[in-house]
């Protein structure tokens, strides 16, 4: 990909994780001016946001928009007075959504390495409060590694959700990042991300390139070994919200990477004690009444759960669980207990909780 670079994991350090830091920060804090330069389609969002980010869109500065890199629309419903933390937040536009989202009783921060796109950030924070109509911002800003938010203050148990836009991928300490998620969110907190992700490993000669790593694909976790660093990191459980196959769309990138299937993924995962790793079936029954703002008639947890507004549902205890326990609580009734187990929850199979319906898990 990159002539001065294709020997550079002949040796250790060029591959450690400092160099791997040190060329996304140079290629996203100086060489890209624009999303427009960006080489690949993967860090690209062409998924229409829902309506309540649709209107939100139109007040977010141009300065920042046009430095917007992403693959997703990873922002929840209901953060209304939720702590909101955004890991690789760039120039800023999901912070400021979820801001807005949050109101005025909420708080919305974000976490990012490159100088260059913190002080763009930093550079609307006021702007920003004036064009939402807050007294005061409820915007923080902080400059670090997503790999270690306690040395930003970042304390245990301290935020409700955790967004993140194809930025995961870029880290060389994977593992460690899912770790300090789980330490930061309160008990039945959510991460709600969207990042890029291979069928396949990719060879550490080319993980090594600086451009394809800086692109979001060639750090791309391969979709097992993500669901293996998930359960080592304490999330007995997560989900696909939506999947949506890329188009490198680059012919060198292609030439380089099109041996692997590369797709956007959009998850979430809740921090909950009582999850299991398979979906175990205790005759519990949801309905959901129809109050999430802009979800009058159905909710979809994830890919494979649509709660229709008013109709009851079969779930494993898995599901009663996150919608019993978490924020989503105040718009679901979850019938039964765990006093009685009949077992695996039918259509499970012996696969994790949050895998794929194809691959045997939950529902």
């Amino acid at each position: 990909m990159n002539e001065n670079n294709k020997d550079c994991c002949a040796s250790d350090d060029c591959c450690g994780e400092a160099s791997v830091l040190e060329h996304v920060k140079e290629y996203y804090g100086k060489q890209l001016k624009s999303n427009e330069d960006l080489v690949s389609g993967a860090c690209c969002c062409t998924d229409k946001p829902p309506a309540e980010i649709r209107d939100i869109l139109p007040l977010i500065a141009d300065g920042i928009m046009n430095k917007f890199y992403g693959c997703g629309s990873p922002l929840p419903p209901l953060l209304e007075g939720m702590t909101v933390l955004d890991l690789g937040c760039g120039t800023g536009r999901d912070v400021y959504i979820a801001s807005k989202l949050a109101g005025e009783s909420g708080c919305s921060i974000g976490v990012d390495m490159t100088t260059e796109q913190i002080e763009v950030a930093k550079k609307y924070q006021d702007e920003q409060r004036g064009r939402f109509g807050f007294k005061s911002s409820n915007v923080k800003f902080l400059q670090g590694y997503i790999e270690d938010l306690k040395s930003l203050g970042i304390e245990d148990n301290s935020v409700d959700v955790v967004i993140s836009n194809c930025v995961i991928n870029l880290s060389p300490a994977k593992e460690q990042v899912f770790r300090e998620i789980y330490r930061v969110l309160r008990p039945g907190g959510e991460l709600f991300f969207s990042d890029v992700f291979a069928d396949r490993r990719i060879p550490e000669s080319l993980a090594g390139d600086p451009v394809l790593r800086s692109e979001c694909l060639a750090g791309t976790l391969y979709t097992e070994d993500f669901r293996r660093i998930m359960a080592a990191s304490g999330w007995a459980d997560f989900r696909y919200t939506d999947i949506r196959n890329l188009d490198l769309g680059d012919g060198k990138v292609e030439e380089m990477l099109g041996f692997a299937a590369f797709s956007s993924r959009t998850i979430r995962a809740f921090k909950l004690d009582d999850l299991e790793d398979v979906c175990e079936d205790y005759g519990q029954t949801a309905y959901y009444d129809g109050s999430i703002p802009g979800h009058p008639h159905f909710f979809d947890l994830d890919d494979h759960h649509r709660f229709f507004t008013g109709k009851p549902m079969l779930v494993c205890g898995n599901t009663a669980s996150i919608l019993a326990n978490t924020r989503y609580r105040k718009a679901f009734k979850v019938v039964g207990d765990r006093s009685v187990h009949y077992g695996i929850f039918g259509g499970c199979g012996t696969g994790h909780g949050g895998g794929e319906p194809e691959t045997g898990s939950c529902c």
